[in-house]
Parts: C-alpha cells; structure tokens; sequence
C-alpha cells in the first residue's frame, strides 16, 4: 500500500513506503520505530511541549505524529529531519546516536561508554572547568536558583527566600516579557517555542550580569535547553522544589488556572510525562527539597534550614 497522509497546512506528507504493521499490535511492531517513537516523544516531554505544537512547528500532521509516537508508522526521512528540527536535536539523537558528527566526538563517547552516573557527573564538571567559564564558587553561591515544574512554589518561596536573605528577587518569566514586550504565551504563539527558549537564554544572561545577589525562579522547561541549564549550573546555586505530580496540579488549579484540565483524561498523563523527561536534569540540581504534603509555612522553615546548611558561609544572616 502506498500510503500518504495530508499534512496541516493541506500537503501531502508521506510515511515512506510503509504501511502500519499487520494487527497493529503493539507486540507486533518494529522494535526500532517503537524506540524511535520513545525518543520523539521523551523529547517532546522535555521541552513541554504538547503534541499539537510539535506538530505546528514541525509542519506536520497530529495524526502522523502519533503515528510516529507510537512506533506504527514508518515515518520518511523529510519528515524525520522536520521533527528534529523543531526539536532542536540532530536526527542522529532521535536515531539514537547523538555523537556521530566527527571522530573527536566518537572517541569521547568511547570514553565514556559505560560509565556509571558518578563518572559522567565528573566528566560534565570538568568539561564544564575547561568550556564553560563558570564563576567562581563564593560569587556562584550568591545566587540561588529554584527549578521545578509549574507549581513546585518557586514564585511563591523564592520570594520568601529572598526577602528573609535580603536579596533581590528575580522571576525570569517575567524578565522574558519584558524583554520580548509581550507575554511567554504570546511569544510562543507569535514565534514559536525556539524564539521563546532564546529570549529565556538572554534574560537568564542579563539576571547574571546585572545581579551579584539574588534568588532567581526559572521557568519549569529552562533544563530542557542543554546549553541555557549549563549557564545556571555555572553560574548559580541551584535547588529543585520537588513534589508528587498530584501536588503540582492541585496547586497550579488552586491557583485558579483551570488549562491543565482542559483536557482532563490526559492532563495527568502529560505532567507525569514532562517530570520523567526533566527528572535527570533537576537532580543535576546542587540541592534537592521536597515540598510534598506540607504547608507553605513549613516548607519554607525546611527550606530555610536545608539552605542554611548547604550554604553556611554564604547565607548565615538568613532570618
């Protein structure tokens, strides 16, 4: 069967010769385009973004990328280069090898083949000495910033965090708006989601430049951008605000934002996608809190103390 599938925008966008597997059952389909689909969709997870908007910025259709997602279709190599694009990621990454650009680059991922988590954790701090021009420990320790998902309470704790150590208090969400002129939601729409990861790049830059001090909230996607997560690294005392995904919605619905449950049957579903997708890069965090079950207040008094203690010199005026 020669199979072709009408795109958004009224073209024709062909799944390259190739048909869904007989009985489309999932024991019956290609172990590679299964794993591809896996990858696209861990992918898409991290950068938060929904499937609808992947698709929008790829040109592609929704159907075929769920097609694509769930490993039925074979999808063309065009299209391949259009998702990973909109990615942000080479088509070697959703093959599953990202290191194949050169023979430097093959020998390093000889290196580090097989290494456990804790020699990868010293290989990426000292790539990280020798590239990445960190600041100096006492000035980086003087800047403390939150990461998490939407409703781990980084706005609201970040500015207890700040007044109680006298220090500015940055929202970087908001540095973005001013800067682009107008909201993340409509640089998202206007420009679309790599416009809206620069304009996090440059406001995350000015905050460091322009604030020795500070405790700074990020959004819950700026992990999802190697190169801008490797700057906070370098650059500030970071801590993820954790929590179970339940405690997340609840507090972004107590908030009185109802989009989450826009579509119900698979809100729930996404978040815990999203967090699996960023888990990794939040534990890259220097500090780790858990905000599960307790109140604002008593979080913040253990929040305090676990910053106390993880920053003695820095932070022994905190009140």
């Amino acid at each position: 069967m020669n199979s072709s599938r009408p795109d958004t925008n009224g073209a024709t966008a062909p799944l390259a010769g190739a048909t869904e597997p007989e009985g489309n059952g999932r024991a019956e389909r290609d172990p590679f385009l299964v794993a591809l689909g896996e990858r696209v969709k861990v992918l898409r997870a991290r950068k938060g973004m929904p499937r609808r908007v992947l698709a929008e910025t790829a040109d592609v259709s929704e159907r075929h990328l769920a097609n694509l997602e769930t490993g039925l279709g074979n999808v063309s190599v065009l299209v391949l280069r259009q998702v990973a694009q909109a990615l942000e990621c080479p088509i070697a990454e959703l093959l599953g090898d990202e290191t194949t650009s050169s023979a430097e680059w093959l020998l390093i991922r000889d290196l580090l083949h097989g290494r456990d988590a804790a020699d990868l954790s010293r290989a990426h701090a000292a790539l990280s000495g020798l590239f990445g021009e960190p600041s100096p420990e006492a000035r980086r320790n003087h800047r403390i910033a939150l990461v998490g998902l939407r409703g781990a309470g980084k706005s609201t704790l970040g500015r207890m965090l700040a007044e109680a150590l006298n220090w500015p208090f940055i929202e970087l969400s908001r540095e973005i708006e001013r800067i682009a002129g107008c909201t993340p939601s409509e640089i998202h729409a206007l420009y679309g989601a790599n416009a809206y990861r620069r304009y996090e790049r440059r406001a995350l830059e000015e905050a460091i430049e322009i604030y020795p001090e500070a405790v700074i909230a990020t959004p819950g996607g700026m992990v999802s951008e190697a190169a801008t997560f490797n700057v906070l690294l370098a650059h500030c005392f970071t801590l993820w605000l954790r929590a179970q995904p339940e405690e997340h919605m609840n507090r972004v619905l107590a908030q009185g934002d109802m989009r989450p449950m826009s579509n119900n049957a698979q809100a729930m579903e996404d978040l815990k996608l999203i967090l699996a997708g960023r888990e990794a890069f939040y534990a890259k965090a220097d500090l780790t809190f858990d905000t599960s079950g307790k109140t604002v207040a008593q979080t913040f008094d253990g929040l305090k103390a676990a910053v106390g203690a993880a920053l003695p010199g820095t932070v022994s005026a905190l009140r």
